[in-house]
């Protein structure tokens, strides 16, 4: 594809990958195991030089339009798809070859599953972690331990911190380190982290790249032979998408620019309603003038957009200038009342979600840790939609009038 406009390739990027001479306006699912070769030779091919479709761990042609239609919204060589946004991550995390000499340096606030995994994998003086926003604290990390890789995430989760990605990457390749970089809340349509230094770009397919709550799946958009070696390392390992997964993906993905304009406008629209809240305690968007990284965010993210995710802090009912100790009444008491917000565990979805950090997605990490790294007790996370701002706005009202009204 030639056309560099995003709106553009996100409608027709991967559709020129077909097994046959027919070009079908839409993609096809092929949920074929095995495919035949009448030749021997021609099998042989398939098999041991990527010459062709064999066998479904090894790749199929769904999967492959999906990895097509990323690689050119990331502008990446190549693409790897994986059956979770989880399963992706572990891939890189194995393939970098991270050793005690050669260490991990990872975002102090990253997702708490990622945070788990991390400190499964990897322990003592295999990993490091570093506030990203903290340029001082991550040059000094850098130098200190020489490390094989640098992880972070285009925007923390759940407290939307930016990185200097730019400025991170030129350290690390210094050091001769990799930077692999979590994407998922920012998507292609804001930032292509492999222009801007990294090494390995990482989506949880399952949030804004599907985008309608129904599917899961994970990515890797890197370079050529980086690639090919996770794809024999997938082999064996057989995190594969399947091709029905791979089909509802890509079929997200051609909504992706439209579904993702709108929810950056609408989460700036929410975001400013939230600031006059009495109600609220602190309001976290990289689009407010008052957050501490909105000046990175406004280089290096698409002009005029900061992403679909506001996170805020809840004071307690009739004590709006400081949270009570109650904490879980209150803020039970709010996500109960929600009538058009669901509450779930995801987000990037069509429809708003709200998630509460330490009862979901950080409650493993425990309250010490989340307290160090900022995620207070009052703390949720909203995933803005498609809906109507005015709607989500005046869902969100309603139910603080419930929260405050004991």
């Amino acid at each position: 594809m030639t056309d560099n406009n995003f709106f553009t390739q996100t409608v027709h990027a991967g559709s020129d990958v077909q097994p046959s001479d027919g070009t079908p306006i839409a993609p096809s699912i092929y949920p074929a195991v095995t495919y035949i070769y009448d030749n021997m030779d021609d099998l042989s091919a398939a098999l041991h030089e990527n010459a062709g479709y064999s066998y479904a761990r090894y790749g199929s042609p769904t999967v492959s339009a999906l990895e097509a239609a990323l690689a050119a919204l990331e502008g990446a060589e190549d693409a790897v798809a994986y059956s979770t946004g989880m399963a992706a991550l572990h891939a890189a995390f194995v393939q970098a070859n991270i050793t005690p000499d050669r260490p991990i340096i990872a975002a102090q606030d990253t997702y708490g599953a990622t945070y788990s995994l991390l400190k499964k994998m990897f322990d003592g003086e295999m990993l490091h972690f570093v506030d990203m926003s903290d340029l001082d604290a991550v040059k000094s990390a850098i130098d200190q331990s020489s490390p094989r890789v640098v992880f972070l995430e285009t925007m923390s989760n759940p407290l939307l911190k930016i990185a200097d990605l730019p400025q991170i990457a030129e350290w690390a390749h210094a050091a001769n380190a990799m930077v692999i970089v979590d994407a998922t809340f920012a998507t292609p349509y804001l930032i292509q982290p492999l222009k801007l230094g990294a090494d390995v770009v990482i989506h949880s397919a399952t949030k804004y790249l599907g985008g309608h709550g129904d599917v899961m799946g994970g990515v890797i958009a890197t370079s050529a032979d980086r690639a090919r070696d996770l794809r024999m390392q997938q082999r064996l390992y057989g995190a594969n998408l399947g091709p029905f997964e791979a089909w509802i993906v890509l079929r997200g993905l051609r909504t992706l620019a439209l579904r993702m304009r709108e929810q950056c406008a609408n989460a700036m629209k929410v975001a400013q309603w939230l600031i006059d809240q009495p109600a609220i305690a602190k309001v976290i968007y990289p689009g407010l003038p008052d957050h501490p990284n909105h000046e990175v965010a406004k280089r290096l993210f698409r002009a005029g957009n900061f992403g679909g995710v506001v996170s805020f802090e809840l004071c307690g009912a009739g004590e709006p200038e400081v949270p009570p100790k109650d904490e879980d009444y209150f803020i039970f008491r709010f996500m109960e009342a929600l009538k058009l917000i669901r509450t779930g565990t995801s987000l990037g979805d069509v429809y708003s979600l709200l998630l509460y950090p330490a009862q979901s997605s950080h409650y493993a990490l425990g309250a010490d840790e989340r307290h160090r790294r900022g995620i207070g007790d009052g703390l949720v996370r909203l995933s803005v939609g498609i809906e109507d701002a005015d709607d989500i706005i005046a869902d969100l009202k309603q139910a603080l009038n419930v929260m405050n009204d004991k």
